[in-house]
């Protein structure tokens, strides 16, 4: 065990691999209910590793128990913080509790008060996900929390009705053909509101900086330049984030209505949905975020002159997920 170092991740975060093992470790439901699927609860992990920090393992912990104990504090703790995030805005809980929306965003024959109910639940989880989970070295008020919130839902909604009512209206295009492409009309939209969403609700990152660190984690600075950075590739991860929901699962749900399954059993249309959507959220998700590593590195000579640092030095921030 003295060999152990619990602080070295086990996946190589320069890949794009490495990352992906990563994630699907750090966004696995069962985390959501620890102690039931690993008989192992937060507080009992964070007194684990605790334990391990000061040297006061108790006889017979293994390195599996330990490796176990980070997982379930990683996937429900903030890293800046220290506070235990809400089980619906964490990373592990973005499948489980955003299915039910996807699905409410995926049913055929929208209309435009649907629309507007599906997208304002769908970015109002978003919205708190991206909040939950941003950088935050620096405080957040209320005020700009509100400010952001309601300025990505508008966003959002406004982009969706205006493409869904622009589909509706055009005469040159075949009822079964207006039909096909009006199921493809959530991708632009989310993919645009989730961009956009991601910019409103961490805006104030941008005034304010984020944290650079060196690589024994200490703090050497502010810096707006990182904080761009950091949120330009969290936005890149949104804007991916819906493709394999809202590409795929039209395609593969159109393909099953061509069949007569769901002529013969009607009842069977909300399940099949809700089990595409459900795989297809499952896979995109771990893709996306394992676009970037969390931890972000840069070099001292891209950020503000007045940090001091060498310009060949590299500095880490957390880039938010």
């Amino acid at each position: 065990m003295d060999s152990f170092d619990l602080s070295i991740n086990r996946y190589d975060q320069n890949t794009f691999k490495g990352r992906l093992f990563h994630f699907l470790n750090v966004i696995d439901p069962r985390t959501l209910f620890p102690k039931f699927f690993f008989g192992l609860s937060l507080n009992e992990s964070q007194l684990l590793l605790k334990q391990y920090e000061n040297k006061t393992l108790p006889l017979g912990v293994t390195k599996e128990k330990l490796l176990l104990a980070k997982k379930i504090k990683e996937s429900a703790i903030h890293p800046d913080t220290g506070e235990k995030i809400p089980m619906p805005f964490r990373m592990s809980g973005f499948v489980p509790f955003g299915v039910p929306i996807v699905v409410g965003v995926l049913l055929p024959n929208p209309t435009m008060l649907s629309t507007a109910f599906w997208q304002t639940l769908n970015q109002s989880h978003n919205a708190l996900v991206n909040y939950s989970n941003r950088n935050a070295t620096k405080p957040f008020s209320m005020n700009t929390f509100i400010q952001s919130y309601l300025g990505a839902v508008a966003s959002a909604v406004g982009l969706s009705l205006s493409l869904n009512a622009l589909v509706e209206r055009s005469t040159r295009l075949k009822p079964a053909t207006r039909y096909f492409v009006q199921k493809f009309v959530p991708f632009p939209a989310v993919a645009l509101a989730g961009v956009c969403n991601v910019v409103l609700m961490r805006r104030n990152e941008l005034k304010t900086g984020i944290d650079v660190k060196d690589a024994n984690g200490l703090v050497v600075g502010t810096s707006k330049i990182a904080a761009q950075k950091a949120l330009f590739e969290t936005a890149l991860t949104r804007a991916f984030l819906p493709a394999p929901i809202l590409i795929c699962s039209p395609l593969i749900l159109t393909a099953i209505e061509k069949t007569t399954l769901l002529d013969k059993f009607p009842r069977l249309r909300l399940p099949v949905t809700a089990l595409v959507a459900t795989l297809c959220f499952g896979a995109a998700l771990p893709l996306a975020i394992s676009l970037f590593p969390q931890i972000g590195s840069i070099k001292g000579g891209e950020l503000e002159p007045d940090l001091n640092v060498s310009r060949d030095a590299v500095l880490y921030y957390n880039k938010g997920l």
